[in-house]
């Protein structure tokens, strides 16, 4: 693999320069720090969708940097990373406009904004790295970026919340480590796509590959919050809105998955996955998180803590997916990446937004606030039902093809399991749809229905409106051409089980 196009390297400068150069302004600058992350935001925007253009039309995009002989710094544009590019650009061109609108009067804006920028850089870099080495680089760069806007806020509760979330990202990174030295070991330079590799090894040396899958799978299922794994997810809600909606929608829980769809699809094959049962164990993971993290969310009054053990929940849909061969399971393990991230950002947009109107945090606060933010609760609503699996969201088309998949491949526990997700998810989310349309409103609530005002700033309100409707298209038009699942399905058929 040759130097094709310095391309791949342009998206990741596009927000990494950005990102060093708001760190250097001064913190009332803030004309240039908007035009900055607004100007890296959409160039990214426009050239993944250029790339994704030209890839679609035949053309090869690698960019190789050789570290070492046998060491190489690689960046490929496959199907899948593209998939994953797309949604990260996308979503956080949404989110730079929410946390501007969020931040606006904060304290320490621009380092906000300047790791705000690198994170969503490694993101990028995950889903365009060609190799397993350089998939690592970009791994741990996501953990340290992520840190400070963790602890943004600064207090007490917010550094206790960063300590947990770098000791469980950062095990999780040197059990990875392990893994991709040991993998380099045995089977020297692994590039994505290169499973042969691994099953020409997979009879010499079964119990190390062996070992090696689950190092490397429990290093990704940090970051992918399967149990027992997740405990940093929920602590993390300390973190701003924007911050909460880029763990959950665009960057870190996303990391995860997609490094395991990597790890099963790219690294050791389909094939070999089943035959070895490293599946089985997978799904059986998986599972557990499903109804795990929806019996957890019930008992949460904190907005975004529901939301967080929610994400535990519906992330491990994508795991699930993986584990169940097949075409439609893997449709519908790919299409989540998509449909779940609008869903998500969506929910946590609507949080971040009563939070900032009316400083309301619990779901016992809620009431009546969908006739002052119809708008807001409206697209929240939308998304809920998605999570819940009522079509036509895309939430439905997810689950659908999940559903299917584990008919078709005999595997009717797994349909249960998603039944009895999806009545968890209406258990935890109606109520809050019910207090937020059908409850009296509070006293606070009355007064600023009768002054008439916007129901919140633009730059909060846009987005989730912009969110919310996606989440509905998505489902509504996925017969579509170009749509997640249309993608999603050309991905299974081309690249995977052919």
């Amino acid at each position: 693999m040759e130097t094709t196009s310095f391309l791949p390297l342009l998206i990741l400068i596009s927000s990494l320069v950005p990102g060093i150069m708001i760190l250097l302004l001064r913190e009332e600058q803030f004309a240039m720090r908007t035009f900055l992350n607004l100007f890296g935001a959409v160039a990214k925007v426009a050239l993944v969708g250029w790339v994704f253009a030209g890839y679609l039309s035949g053309e090869e995009y690698n960019f190789i940097f050789r570290l070492a002989p046998d060491l190489t710094f690689a960046l490929r544009l496959d199907a899948l990373g593209l998939f994953f590019a797309a949604l990260s650009s996308a979503l956080w061109l949404i989110t730079t406009l929410y946390a501007i609108g969020y931040l606006e009067g904060g304290l320490h804006r621009n380092r906000f904004f300047a790791f705000f920028s690198l994170c969503v850089t490694a993101s990028t870099g995950i889903a365009l790295s060609g190799n397993v080495i350089t998939f690592f680089i970009f791994y741990e760069f996501l953990t340290l970026s992520t840190y400070p806007l963790v602890v943004h806020k600064g207090t007490d509760e917010a550094v206790a919340a960063g300590r947990t979330y770098l000791w469980y990202t950062i095990g999780g990174g040197t059990i990875l480590f392990l893994g991709v030295v040991g993998l380099y070991a045995v089977a020297g330079p692994i590039y994505f796509g290169q499973t042969e590799i691994i099953a020409s090894l997979i009879s010499e040396y079964p119990t190390q590959l062996t070992i090696l899958f689950f190092l490397v799978l429990a290093g990704l299922g940090v970051k992918a919050a399967i149990f027992p794994l997740h405990g940093w997810l929920p602590v993390s809600m300390v973190a701003p809105a924007p911050v909460s909606a880029l763990l959950h929608a665009v960057a870190v829980v996303k990391a995860g998955a997609f490094g395991i769809v990597r790890l099963v699809y790219d690294v050791y094959g389909i094939g070999v996955a089943e035959e070895m049962n490293f599946l089985s164990v997978l799904a059986v993971f998986a599972a557990f998180t499903i109804i795990y993290g929806s019996v957890r969310a019930l008992y949460q009054n904190d907005f975004k803590k529901r939301l967080a053990y929610s994400t535990v929940s519906q992330i491990s849909y994508i795991a699930l997916g993986v584990a169940i061969p097949g075409a439609l399971t893997s449709t519908g393990a790919i299409v989540h990446l998509v449909h779940q991230g609008l869903m998500k950002i969506t929910m946590f947009f609507a949080a971040g937004n009563v939070a900032e109107t009316y400083g309301h945090k619990k779901i016992s606060e809620l009431n009546g606030i969908g006739r002052r933010m119809p708008l807001t609760m409206g697209a929240f609503t939308i998304a809920a039902f998605g999570m819940i699996g009522v079509p036509p969201v895309a939430g439905f088309i997810s689950k659908w093809y999940l559903g299917l998949g584990a008919v078709e491949a005999g595997s009717y526990w797994v349909v249960l399991v998603f039944l009895a997700s999806s009545a968890l998810n209406a258990a935890y989310f109606l109520p809050i749809v019910y207090r937020a349309w059908f409850c009296e409103p509070d006293h606070e609530v009355v007064e600023r229905l009768r002054s008439g005002r916007l129901e919140t700033q633009a730059l909060l309100l846009i987005p989730v409106v912009v969110t919310g409707i996606l989440s509905l298209t998505s489902g509504l038009f996925a017969a579509v051409t170009g749509s997640p699942l249309s993608i999603a399905r050309e991905i299974i058929e081309k690249f995977y089980l052919l």
